[in-house]
């Protein structure tokens, strides 16, 4: 039983090494601990800091590609390392270390495939009111979109099994925190939640820059998954809002019918609306229809990942 953890990293030598430093090297219930990093076109020293630390691991990029194409290299360098279980963390050592035992304790059991640590949201000190609440809120919209229980839905960590890992696909470019939820509610990929420890503020975060850009992408990011993964349910609603308007009109029209007056132009606007509402419901058709070909092209995606990571091991140890 191996346990990989990787760390996306981006100029991250002020903090790296301090949370490297309290990282384990041994786990109750794993055979080997491995640490991986991945280094998101840093220009400063952290690649040096980390290998000065004894990292197992490391993915280059040339230039910065993001926090999600980060966390999805790092876990495909993961799966061909051998990891059966995979830990992702932040490099401003924001989550305390010692609680991956706490983390991992679910899916050695059998109990989940995906598990979130969640933070204590309203003892944390540098997080201003409307950050909490923000929190709490996006945390209940991820609920509902996913049809999952995870209290802290923006929490970076979290613990992968290797059979959801091999699963993953993250699409968004900005994080991959909420993606990765809800496509394991879709999916029926087993995810639970454990309460974790915080440690002292480092830095500011890099990811949230400004309250209404976070909110304004957190946003964009659940419709497009919802829109991914449940297309007719999503355009029946949006449908059903101009088409329940222009049905109103009609009905209007009629009560208040007076053969002098026409009133064409509300019939107009009725007969548009009504129309719009069908072509959405139409989209949502095919939008469900073009699901069932991702839910294969997921299947085939799979299959060659799970032959691919073979493939690469067997080469390594030939190579050997």
């Amino acid at each position: 039983m191996k346990l990989i953890i990787q760390i996306p990293c981006y100029n991250e030598e002020a903090t790296l090494g301090v949370t490297l430093s309290e990282l384990p090297r041994q786990v109750p219930g794993v055979d080997t601990v491995e640490w991986l990093i991945i280094n998101d076109g840093s220009i400063d020293q952290t690649v040096e800091v980390a290998k000065a630390c004894g990292v197992d691991h490391i993915v280059n990029f040339d230039h910065n590609q993001g926090l999600a194409k980060g966390f999805m290299a790092g876990i495909e360098a993961c799966l061909k390392a051998g990891a059966d279980i995979i830990v992702n963390t932040d490099a401003d050592n924001q989550y305390c270390a010692a609680d991956i035992p706490k983390l991992i304790e679910p899916i050695l059991q059998g109990q989940a495939e995906i598990v979130i640590g969640a933070r204590p949201i309203q003892q944390i000190k540098h997080f201003s009111p409307a950050k909490k609440f923000l929190q709490k809120l996006g945390s209940w919209v991820v609920r509902i979109a996913s049809k999952t229980n995870i209290p802290d839905a923006p929490s970076g960590f979290r613990a992968i099994s290797r059979n959801a890992a091999l699963q993953l696909n993250v699409f968004s470019q900005y994080t991959y925190t909420l993606e990765m939820i809800i496509q394991a509610g879709q999916k029926n990929i087993a995810i639970a939640s454990v309460p974790i420890r915080t440690n002292d503020f480092l830095r500011p975060s890099r990811l949230v820059k400004s309250i209404p850009a976070y909110i304004q992408r957190s946003i964009l990011t659940i419709v497009r998954i919802f829109m991914t993964y449940q297309p007719l349910q999503f355009f029946i609603v949006l449908g059903t809002l101009p088409f329940g308007l222009g049905l109103i009109l009609c009905v209007r029209w009629l009560v208040v019918f007076d053969p002098d007056r026409s009133r064409a132009p509300s019939l107009i606007v009725a007969a548009i609306l009504i129309l719009i509402g069908f072509q959405l419901w139409m989209f949502g058709l095919i939008a469900d229809l073009m699901a069932v070909n991702r839910k294969l092209l997921e299947d085939i995606q799979l299959r060659r990942r799970r032959a691919d990571i073979e493939e690469y091991n067997k080469q390594m140890t030939n190579d050997k």
